[in-house]
């Protein structure tokens, strides 16, 4: 359980894409999704604050986010708020061939996001102070998290209301100085899970855990025994600046996508409403 940095274990994930100037990322996101089924994709606050839309631009970007935003009430939450949209709508729309401002952002009972009518790719949004990231994947499922990687946990007494019996175990044997980091992986692995499978803070962190770094990661019971299988995908990155973020992807066994074009990516209700409709007019 030492500090995060172990990205080439466990199942294929491409590196976290840095959205770069140009428009250069959105190639690597493309690839990656349609090598790994899934991408990663992240930027900084201030490289995108100076292209945040506003007036009408902003309005046709958030949709129907539009009155979440307007109970917004500090200028930093604001923009943090329509750049991480911005940046999820943007990186979406990349791997979708589709208008960002057409891409409507919808949640579910939980508060889980989703792209209305684009049921074959999933989403997950994560920002914390001026780090915002996306996560995309064909896949199944997939849950991201982000947390600065010096945040202060261990000596806080956050521990207990994290860990499962076997995780403190863990932490107690280790080092002093590598406790923190630790605990902070388990964090963001922990959130990353939760909002894969739309329970957000509902699923007590206490309640399941995660192994040491360095091996391939699975979910583990309290007692740590294995919780779950090779459908799952956990993985760890440190990024430059002092933060780590970590992924989470529920592997539905649909295989690789290969054309995400939105065209393609209807929603099956809609179709079926269609394809009723259309039976409705011909008399068929």
């Amino acid at each position: 359980m030492t500090a995060p940095g172990s990205p080439t274990l466990g199942p294929p994930l491409g590196e976290p894409v840095a959205l770069a100037a140009g428009g250069t990322s959105w190639d690597r996101v493309r690839e990656d999704l349609a090598t790994h089924g899934t991408a990663l994709v992240y930027a900084w606050l201030e490289d995108l604050e100076p292209s945040l839309p506003s007036g009408d631009g902003l309005r046709e970007l958030l949709g129907r986010d539009w009155t979440r935003f307007l109970d917004l009430t500090h200028a930093d939450v604001r923009n943090r708020y329509i750049a991480s949209r911005m940046l999820l709508k943007h990186a979406a729309g990349a791997v979708l061939a589709s208008d960002p401002a057409d891409l409507e952002l919808a949640y579910g009972p939980t508060g889980r996001p989703y792209l209305r009518g684009c049921d074959q790719i999933d989403i997950s949004l994560s920002h914390t102070e001026d780090l915002l990231l996306v996560g995309l994947t064909t896949c199944g499922l997939i849950g991201v998290d982000a947390e600065r990687a010096d945040r202060e946990m261990y000596g806080g007494g956050l521990g207990r209301h994290i860990c499962t019996p076997y995780e403190s175990v863990l932490l107690s044997g280790m080092p002093e100085a590598e406790r923190n980091g630790a605990l902070v992986r388990l964090w963001t692995l922990k959130e990353a899970y939760s909002k894969a499978i739309g329970q957000g803070m509902q699923f007590r962190f206490t309640e399941f855990g995660f192994g040491p770094d360095g091996r391939p990661v699975r979910v583990q019971r309290p007692d740590g025994t294995a919780g779950t299988g090779d459908e799952w995908i956990f993985r760890t990155f440190p990024l430059d600046g002092g933060y780590v973020i970590s992924a989470a992807v529920y592997d539905a066994g649909f295989g690789r996508l290969q054309d995400a074009h939105v065209t393609t990516m209807l929603d099956q209700d809609c179709v079926d409403a269609i394809t009723e409709a259309l039976d409705e007019d011909t008399g068929w």
